[in-house]
């Protein structure tokens, strides 16, 4: 992708996501993640209604009237964002491959914690660790993390929710707010580091998937290709038998992903290339807030 047709894509992508943010998600994004807790302001004189126990007593002392500490929210947070970038995102049945509604869902919310000054990373993973961006603020680093999602080709294409649980774990110390953004076609190995990391930060992943995966129809007799192993066999779709063992192993991965989350204390969004993410973040928003 050359540089004019990148920052054009960047643009797009901004202008469509931001809008999102400033009229849809910003209120939602606030009162959903509060801030680390109350920090002190200031000292004011006792009005009525106050309560008796934010008494500064050694000002009321010194000024022979009563006055109260004012504390205010500490507002400002970090946001992790943990991409998947493996071979299986470049699928799409419908008008986008999962990896691009992936970019947009990660921007949205990029864009709604830059619009409450806070803080944003970014990790791009595949069965390894592929990139790390540190979290800062500004509108110039929430551009740089779409150019990176947009452009970034990964060096290897499996998939290890695993290793990326675990990154998050050795890299932030201080509680975030993490979404882990992935269609979760994975070994189910991580409710360890899920576990460590869920315990630490406040973490949402979200399972973005393709309506064809759920099922495979009668096509009789196709090529299929693994497009994280690079293997490639001829498969009988005529026979029942196998379409119903997919059908069995796909809803098995599904109970699994939801079952290791609600277990450990995270949450989970679904949510089809084919649907509004919007609707479906807005809907966890105001259900947690």
């Amino acid at each position: 992708m050359d540089t004019k047709e990148l920052l054009k894509k960047v643009r797009k992508i901004e202008i469509k996501t931001r809008r999102l943010s400033d009229n849809v998600f910003g209120g939602e994004y606030q009162s959903t993640f509060k801030g680390r807790g109350m920090t002190f302001s200031e000292v004011r004189q006792y009005q009525y209604g106050d309560d008796v126990r934010a008494i500064d007593w050694n000002v009321t002392a010194r000024y022979q009237e009563p006055f109260v500490k004012v504390f205010e929210e500490e507002r400002e947070l970090t946001l992790l964002l943990v991409v998947d970038i493996s071979g299986s995102e470049f699928f799409g049945t419908q008008q986008q491959f999962k990896k691009e509604v992936l970019t947009e869902i990660a921007a949205t919310l990029a864009f709604s914690a830059l619009q409450n000054n806070d803080k944003v990373g970014l990790v791009l993973f595949s069965e390894d660790i592929e990139l790390y961006i540190p979290p800062k603020k500004g509108r110039s680093h929430i551009l740089r993390i779409i150019r990176e999602m947009l452009e970034f080709e990964p060096q290897k294409k499996g998939t290890s929710i695993a290793r990326a649980f675990e990154f998050v774990s050795a890299v932030l110390k201080k509680k975030a707010i993490v979404f882990v953004l992935s269609d979760f076609i994975a070994p189910s190995n991580y409710e360890k580091t899920l576990r460590i990391a869920a315990k630490k930060h406040d973490l949402t992943s979200i399972r973005l998937y393709d309506p064809r995966e759920e099922e495979i129809p009668n096509l009789g007799l196709v090529s299929m290709l693994d497009s994280e192993t690079g293997q490639r066999q001829w498969i009988s779709t005529q026979s029942k038998r196998l379409r119903q063992n997919y059908t069995d192993k796909y809803r098995d991965r599904v109970s699994t992903f939801i079952n290791l989350h609600q277990k450990n204390g995270a949450g989970t969004i679904a949510c089809s290339v084919n649907e509004s993410y919007v609707k479906k973040l807005l809907g966890y928003f105001k259900a947690r807030g």
